[in-house]
């Protein structure tokens, strides 16, 4: 991305190439997503999330029916705070809700829940039917609602060109896949979301 320099920052000694790209690329959604503190996400949210997947460029795919398919980045918080080994992980699922003209957007999704992870550890996990999936509130106004009005165990964030749009996300399958190699990426992206938190 334009203006961060971490977008084109050689793997660290240790990283795999490929898997620290990923990493990185989250990293820099996570910030510029969260950056702008009136229409940011609160950082309420990601404090006392359980779980958070980044998946840049979801795109849509097919003709006549459409779907949409994306490859990102699952961080799974460990019993003591933390964050487990970041997986990767696939979003892919039918193109109902998508706003005419938006061909890809960004992706995070927030998990409130313990319950909206435990899908994971078989591998996958459907919005809507394994987990509850709403649009994620914005802004400073956002923060005092967060725990109080907010029932859904997942919270989509999804942006297309600098600007959050509106896609449905029900019944949209989430695939955990291999752990990615590159403890020195994941731990900046670790950083990145604490941050952002407010931690």
């Amino acid at each position: 991305m334009p203006g961060d320099p971490s977008a084109y920052a050689q793997p660290a000694f240790g990283d795999e190439p490929e898997d620290a790209d990923a990493l990185r690329l989250a990293a820099t959604l996570v910030r510029e997503i969260t950056a702008i503190p009136e229409k940011g996400m609160p950082g309420t949210l990601l404090r006392n999330a359980h779980g958070v997947a980044i998946i840049p460029g979801v795109i849509k795919v097919g003709l006549v029916v459409g779907g949409r398919y994306g490859k990102g980045v699952l961080l799974v918080r460990n019993p003591a705070g933390g964050w487990k080994e970041p997986l990767e992980i696939t979003l892919t699922g039918g193109s109902l809700g998508w706003q005419v003209g938006v061909q890809s957007t960004d992706v995070i999704l927030v998990f409130k829940t313990a319950k909206s992870v435990e899908g994971f550890a078989s591998g996958k996990v459907t919005l809507g039917a394994d987990a509850s999936v709403a649009a994620g509130p914005v802004g400073r106004h956002a923060e005092a609602a967060t725990d109080i009005q907010l029932k859904s165990e997942v919270y989509a964030y999804s942006r297309n060109r600098g600007l959050f749009v509106g896609i449905s996300l029900e019944g949209s399958g989430l695939q955990s896949g291999k752990a990615l190699k590159a403890p020195n990426a994941a731990k900046q992206l670790q950083e990145v979301i604490e941050k952002a938190a407010g931690r």
